[in-house]
C-alpha cells in the first residue's frame, strides 16, 4: 500500500551537519511499516466482520469506504495542523488519534455495533492521514539531499513489509477464532449467546487494544525524542499568491496530470478492491478456512513488496510509461484467468496481481508531476486526494458481487487496469497547456 505525500509546500531543515540521525530515521521507518500494516489488516476485518454481521459484499466494504474517505476528507486539515503546530507534534498527534480509533474497536466489539467499528476506522485513518503527513518531510532530510531518494526508497519496502506481515498476523489471532454471526447468536440460548458474543469480541479487542498501546508508546517516544526542526521555505519577494482553487484549475490544464489523477483513482481502487474481496474469494474458489485465506493473502502483498526491488531496477533501463502498460497487459489478463477458471488455477492467477501492482503508484504518480514547474506541489496534492478511489471501487465491486457472485465482480479491477494501460501507453505523455514552458 503507498504512503501519500505531504502538499503543504517545499519544506528545508535545520539541521547538524555532524549530527547522527539513524536512530530518528529507524523510528521513522516504522511509522511507514505500521501504516502499511494497519492499512492492510483491513482485508482481515472485513471476512471477520461479514460473518459477524451477516453483511452482504457492498455491507462489508463500507470498512474500505469509510477508511479511505479520511484520506481524502483528511489530508487537507492535515496539512494545515501540521503547519501550526510543526511536524514532530503533528506525528505525535496523529499517533495519539491511531491510538484513539484502535481502542474504538473495544466498545465497538462489545456492543457487536458496525457503526462504531465504522467511525473506529474513519478515526484509525484520520490518524494515519496526519502521520503521512508530517512523517515523509523527516525522510526526505534526515541525511545528505542526494539520498533523499533512497531513504525514501527504504522506508516504503517497510510499508510493504508491513502489508506482508499483517495478513498473517490477523489470520492468526483474528480469523482463527470460530466465531458466530448475528444470526446464529439469535438462535441461541441466553448463556450461550453471552459466551459466543464475548468469543467474538475477544477475537478483536485484545490485537487493537495491543496496537494501541503501540501507538502510545511510539507517541511517548517521539515526544521526547530529538529531531531536526523542519521550516517551510519562504516564498520570492513579490511572488503573487495565489489561491487553492486557482492553483487547482491551473492544475488541471495539464493533461497527463488530469489523466494520472484518474490513473491513481483507478489503480488504489482496483488493488484495494482485489485485496478487500480476496479471503472471501479463496473461501469460495478451493474451501479455505478464513485462517488458511487469510495467510495466503501474504502472497498478494508480499508480491508487491518483492516487486518493488526488482522494478527500481527495471526502471534504470525501461521507460516507466512502458513498463506500467507492460504489467497492466499483465494483471489484466491474469484477471481474466481468474474470472474464467475456478479452483487453485483462479487462486494463484489473482493472488500474482500483487507482482505487478508493486512499481504502479510511484511510477503513475511521477509520471503524472513531470515538467509541472511551480505546480508540482499543487499537483501533488491532486494526486493525494485520488487515493479516494480506494474508498469507492471496493463498494462497487461489493455492489456487483451481490449481484452477479464475486468471481464475476473481479470486472472491477479489470477495467481500473485497462485504464492504467491507456495512461502507462498514452495518457502519461507530458503536454503543456499552450503558452506554457517547463520552467513556469
Amino acid at each position: 500500500m503507498a504512503s501519500i505525500g505531504s502538499s503543504t509546500g517545499a519544506v528545508s531543515a535545520q539541521t547538524d551537519s555532524g549530527a547522527n540521525y539513524t536512530p530518528a530515521l529507524v523510528t521513522l521507518t516504522s511509522l511507514f511499516f505500521i501504516w502499511g500494516f494497519m492499512t492492510c489488516l483491513n482485508d482481515i476485518l472485513i471476512p471477520h466482520l461479514k460473518a459477524i454481521f451477516t453483511l452482504n459484499y457492498a455491507q462489508a466494504a463500507l470498512v474500505q469506504f469509510v477508511f479511505f474517505a479520511a484520506y481524502f476528507i483528511m489530508s487537507t486539515p492535515s496539512g494545515v495542523i501540521v503547519r501550526k503546530i510543526g511536524y514532530k507534534i503533528g506525528i505525535v498527534i496523529g499517533l495519539l488519534v491511531s491510538g484513539l480509533g484502535c481502542f474504538l474497536f473495544y466498545p465497538a466489539a462489545s456492543t457487536q455495533q458496525y457503526s462504531i467499528f465504522l467511525i473506529a476506522f474513519f478515526v484509525l485513518a484520520s490518524g494515519i492521514t496526519l502521520l503521512q503527513v508530517a512523517a515523509n518531510p523527516y525522510v526526505a532530510i534526515l541525511g545528505k539531499p542526494e539520498t533523499s531518494s533512497s531513504r525514501l526508497v527504504l522506508t516504503q519496502a517497510f510499508n510493504s513489509l508491513g502489508t506482508t506481515v499483517a495478513p498473517l498476523f490477523g489470520s492468526v489471532l483474528i480469523l482463527s477464532v470460530a466465531i458466530k454471526s448475528a444470526d446464529e447468536i439469535a438462535k441461541m440460548g441466553a448463556s450461550d449467546a453471552a459466551k459466543a458474543l464475548q468469543t467474538n469480541a475477544h477475537a478483536v479487542q485484545v490485537p487493537y487494544v495491543g496496537l494501541a498501546v503501540v501507538f502510545i508508546l511510539l507517541a511517548i517516544f517521539f515526544t521526547i525524542m530529538k529531531l531536526p526542526k523542519i521550516v517551510e521555505e519562504p516564498r520570492e519577494p513579490g511572488a503573487k499568491h495565489e489561491g487553492a482553487i486557482e492553483l487547482f484549475m491551473k492544475t488541471l490544464k495539464y493533461p497527463h496530470l488530469a489523466l494520472g489523477t484518474l490513473g491513481i483513482f483507478f489503480y488504489v481502487g482496483g488493488e484495494v478492491s482485489i485485496g478487500s474481496f480476496l479471503v472471501n474469494y479463496m473461501k469460495d474458489l478451493v474451501g479455505f478456512t478464513p485462517e488458511q485465506a487469510g495467510k495466503f493473502l501474504m502472497f498478494y502483498w508480499g508480491g508487491a513488496m518483492v516487486g518493488r526491488f526488482i522494478g527500481s531496477a527495471i526502471l534504470r533501463i525501461i521507460k516507466p510509461g512502458t513498463v506500467l502498460a507492460f504489467n497492466a497487459i499483465v494483471v489484466c489478463c491474469l484477471l481474466v484467468v481468474t474470472m474464467a477458471t475456478k479452483g487453485h488455477a483462479a487462486m494463484y492467477s489473482v493472488l500474482a496481481i500483487g507482482l505487478f501492482n508493486s512499481i504502479m503508484f510511484p511510477t503513475i504518480f511521477t509520471l503524472a508531476i513531470a515538467k509541472l514547474g511551480r505546480h508540482t506541489s499543487s499537483g501533488s496534492g491532486l494526486l493525494c486526494m485520488a487515493i479516494v478511489g480506494g474508498a469507492i471501487m471496493p463498494f462497487i465491486m461489493g455492489k456487483l458481487a451481490d449481484v452477479i457472485g464475486l468471481h464475476m465482480s473481479f470486472v472491477v479491477p479489470l477495467v481500473c487496469y485497462l485504464y492504467i494501460l491507456f495512461y502507462g501507453a498514452k495518457g502519461s505523455v507530458p503536454k503543456l497547456p499552450k503558452g506554457v514552458t517547463e520552467t513556469d
